[in-house]
């Protein structure tokens, strides 16, 4: 046994692909990336999973538009909506809940979630991570058979500056970086042209700097929070916009670079 070895990778035999959707820090839209992008993946012809790793905040409820609290006792999971199968703590707690947990509670949940869900065969199951470098990230990039990871950020600096530090942990656990999104990247206005109101190009510098791939970058639109907030993501309302074709290629994208990893190595299950 090497010395500091990590905990053993959970084992998912259904799923071909397990990927994380990160953030240096919030506010730059990557819970919208992560269901838009795997509601892509499903326009594309794959069974896709997404997965809400925020315990402390979850919002794929509410932009999936489920606003119910289910008995984990009486409810079968993960629920089906727009073709994905879906998981978060969400469906379990009232929004207004405080999740004053500790660290092992997260980790005792994220890894419910994916050992006890029965997710079957799923091509994708995408993982939306809350932002920063915290216990639910660790938790996830140690036990979970990651294929890869994305990280998300938007053009500003300050973005940029933790967009390296979520880069550097995913580095650190020797989980591959599938590359960055530029989100909120431009605007285009009534008059067709494009306007770059947060400077642009910051996420295609730190992918050249950091030597991984640039996924794409997403416009600003504000149908898409529009969308968000009605429990209908863009992708699924208007599928034919130039944000949901964004995503499109993302997912094609994605696609490809996982073609180009090694898959998982399978390791013994971890039981709860």
């Amino acid at each position: 046994m090497p010395e500091h070895a990590g905990p053993q990778k959970i084992v998912l035999p259904g799923v071909k692909h397990v990927v994380a959707v990160a953030s240096g820090k919030g506010g730059v839209g990557k819970s919208t990336v992560a269901t838009n992008l795997a509601l892509a993946l499903h326009m594309l012809g794959r069974r896709v999973g997404l997965l809400d790793a925020d315990i402390y905040g979850p919002s794929i409820p509410i932009m999936m538009g489920i606003k119910d609290v289910f008995d984990p006792n009486s409810t079968q999971f993960p629920l089906d909506r727009y073709g994905l199968k879906l998981m978060s703590m969400g469906f379990w707690v009232k929004p207004e809940t405080a999740m004053i947990w500790r660290g092992p509670m997260v980790h005792k949940y994220l890894t419910l979630f994916l050992t006890q869900i029965p997710w079957g065969e799923l091509d994708y199951l995408v993982i939306d991570l809350p932002p920063g470098t915290g216990d639910a990230q660790l938790t996830l990039t140690q036990t979970a058979p990651l294929s890869g990871a994305i990280i998300v950020t938007t053009p500003q600096d300050v973005s940029l500056i933790d967009a390296r530090k979520g880069l550097e942990m995913f580095r650190q656990v020797h989980v591959p970086v599938l590359g960055i999104v530029e989100n909120m990247s431009y605007f285009v206005g009534g008059d067709g042209k494009r306007y770059e109101i947060f400077r642009h190009g910051g996420g295609q510098k730190l992918a050249q700097e950091a030597g991984v791939p640039f996924l794409g970058d997403i416009p600003i639109e504000p149908k898409v929070a529009e969308c968000g907030d009605h429990g209908d993501p863009i992708v699924h309302k208007y599928p034919d916009s130039t944000v949901a074709q964004a995503y499109v290629a993302l997912a094609r994208t994605v696609s490809q670079e996982l073609g180009k990893a090694a898959p998982p190595a399978e390791l013994p299950g971890l039981q709860l």
